[in-house]
């Protein structure tokens, strides 16, 4: 059935790599792609979909009603859902200054769900993170019934979203739902993320700024398992649920770093620690079982399959990595690494 997709922050990491799903697997849907261009989106991310015009491009904030109303008149008179992953989303950012996350995230998930109940969309699939969980410790995994207990101003600006989503369902009847998964690496992710910036910064001999002991945990998703369980959620979801996204991959930080100079062909003495960040959550783990009962969905890569493929990819994108490693993110990372990480 040919229908049109909203999608919000689809020049961001996880945004680029679901516009390039959706127009290979759906390609008789209109995406409208919505974003405000702010410095993790990057238009760069979306070349390969140039000319295309199954892809229409709407530059705007979802914190302006207009701006969503504009986007949401690009999908014609086709029934319309929604896919919102526009936001602020790194936890270090948040620290320095919590008001541009509550701007967009809570605020701007207000507007959008005001002006697509109004306009009466079909479903909305809100993807949210483990993080509004908080930290876990050795044992155990988050479930959809874990209690929000975020622990950093960015989680707890997108628990405050989870909320607003879940209200507008329980109180106006809005087909929600809500996704929650685990940290994703791949293609296009801003070198302000763990693996992009340690594939950066090895291949050009550069210091690698690790946190502390460097042993806090991760459950890793590949960009594209995750685009897979947000389409299954779109298209086969139960209406007001919940669904976590998980890899199966649990790993240290600094396991991973290792990982990435060993397949670099780098010395482990490009290691640096540099203090550790404020309220560092230590473990993150994600019990996936509900969506892949209930959806079918399984993650198709293990991390030992992805992680070398993402390496490539890196290696492979010299321009448009250095296009981002300059002016204001330059700025930006001296203030969180200092000079010690700058090799």
């Amino acid at each position: 059935m040919q229908r049109a997709i909203l999608l919000t922050g689809g020049a961001g990491f996880i945004g680029s790599n679901f516009v390039h799903m959706l127009l290979e697997q759906r390609p008789d849907w209109r995406l409208v792609n919505l974003d405000a261009l702010t410095y993790a989106g990057n238009l760069q991310n979306l070349a390969a979909a140039e000319g295309n015009p199954a892809h229409v491009f709407v530059k705007g904030s979802i914190t302006s009603a207009e701006e969503v109303d504009r986007a949401l008149d690009a999908c014609g008179d086709l029934p319309i859902s929604v896919v919102h992953m526009a936001a602020e989303s790194h936890v270090d950012r948040s620290i320095q200054s919590g008001l541009p996350f509550v701007d967009t995230n809570v605020l701007g998930t207000q507007v959008l769900l005001d002006r697509c109940r109004a306009r009466g969309v079909e479903r909305f699939v809100h993807v949210s993170t483990d993080e509004v969980y908080g930290s876990l410790g050795p044992e155990g995994f988050f479930t959809e019934e874990t209690p929000l207990a975020p622990n950093s101003p960015y989680s707890a600006s997108k628990a405050g979203s989870d909320l607003l989503v879940r209200a507008a369902h329980h109180t106006h009847g809005f087909p929600a739902l809500i996704t929650r998964c685990s940290n994703n690496y791949g293609p296009w992710q801003f070198p302000e993320k763990l693996i992009p910036l340690m594939i950066a910064n090895a291949s050009e001999d550069k210091q690698l700024p690790i946190y502390g002991d460097g042993m806090q945990v991760r459950d890793w998703l590949y960009v594209q398992d995750h685009c897979e369980a947000i389409l299954a959620v779109l298209e086969r979801g139960e209406v007001g649920e919940v669904y976590n996204i998980g890899g199966h991959n649990e790993y240290p930080n600094l396991a991973i770093v290792r990982m990435i100079l060993e397949a670099l062909g780098k010395p482990e003495s490009l290691m640096v620690t540099v203090a550790d960040r404020p309220g560092h959550d230590r473990r993150y783990a994600i019990d996936a079982g509900k969506i892949e009962r209930e959806l079918g969905w399984t993650p198709r890569f293990t991390f030992e399959q992805a992680l070398p493929m993402t390496i490539a990819w890196y290696q492979s994108q010299p321009e448009w990595l250095q296009g981002l490693r300059s002016g204001a993110y330059r700025e930006y990372y001296e203030r969180q690494y200092g000079p010690q990480g700058q090799g």
